[in-house]
């Protein structure tokens, strides 16, 4: 596999749209990424999609540090003036909690993921004051070399849609971990299925405590509307 300076690449707002198709890393072959990286960044999550058309989901926070909330995530999609898909506006949570992107020109990639990233890369340096680009680069290295990727079976609608479960530790093996221990065990997991609309079902963060039966710090559950819960508890 070539060398990459995958040390760089961010997806802050005035590069959302490049970050969706990984415009802001060198050309290289699709053999050249790794297989987590072209299901999250590269895959034309919106091919099942035909504008105009709005992508909801649920949001859910909880866990034993602070309190929890409800809330709801749009995705709204217009046609591009070839009448293409798709132009991506998102609306992530409402009030005080909202967070404001420019719009996706040109998106193929669901720009939810993005957002839910951006998202959870502010509230990391809300809790920890670490640097934002910090965080950022450990999750898209920890997608590139660690991420375990497993088929699994959802509950869509009332049927059962097959997906890939992508999931991450970033902050295992962090140089810095030292300083920002009490968060170290955080996990992501990423739902992705070319079943629903928009290709991604969900995204999962949980942060566990020190103490192993100790609940989890802080989770955050995002659902595409419809999801149904599983037979089994998710990781």
């Amino acid at each position: 596999m070539k060398t990459m300076n995958r040390t760089r690449f961010s997806w802050r707002p005035a590069l959302l749209a490049l970050a969706l198709a990984l415009g802001a890393l060198p050309a290289l072959a699709a053999e050249d990424y790794s297989p987590a990286e072209r299901l999250i960044f590269m895959t034309d999550q919106l091919a099942n999609v035909k504008p105009p058309a709005t992508l909801g989901y649920s949001f859910r926070k909880s866990g034993a540090l602070e309190d929890g909330f409800t809330d709801h995530v749009s995705i709204v999609l217009s046609a591009q003036a070839d009448g293409s898909c798709c132009v991506g506006r998102g609306e992530f949570l409402s009030g005080a909690r909202q967070l404001t992107l420019p719009d996706v020109e040109n998106a193929h990639g669901n720009p939810v993921i993005v957002y839910f990233l951006e998202h959870d890369v502010r509230d990391m340096h809300r809790l920890t004051r670490g640097q934002d680009a910090h965080f950022r680069r450990l999750i898209r290295m920890a997608i590139y070399k660690e991420a375990q990727i497993t088929d699994t079976t959802l509950r869509y609608r009332g049927r059962d849609v097959h997906a890939k479960e992508v999931a991450i530790e970033p902050y295992t093996n962090d140089a810095q971990r030292a300083r920002f221990e009490k968060f170290a065990r955080k996990r992501y997991v990423f739902l992705l299925s070319d079943e629903v609309p928009g290709g991604v079902y969900g995204i999962k963060t949980s942060m566990r405590a020190e103490n192993p039966d100790a609940p989890p710090l802080i989770v955050e559950e995002m659902l595409i509307d419809g999801a149904e819960p599983a037979a089994g508890p998710r990781s």
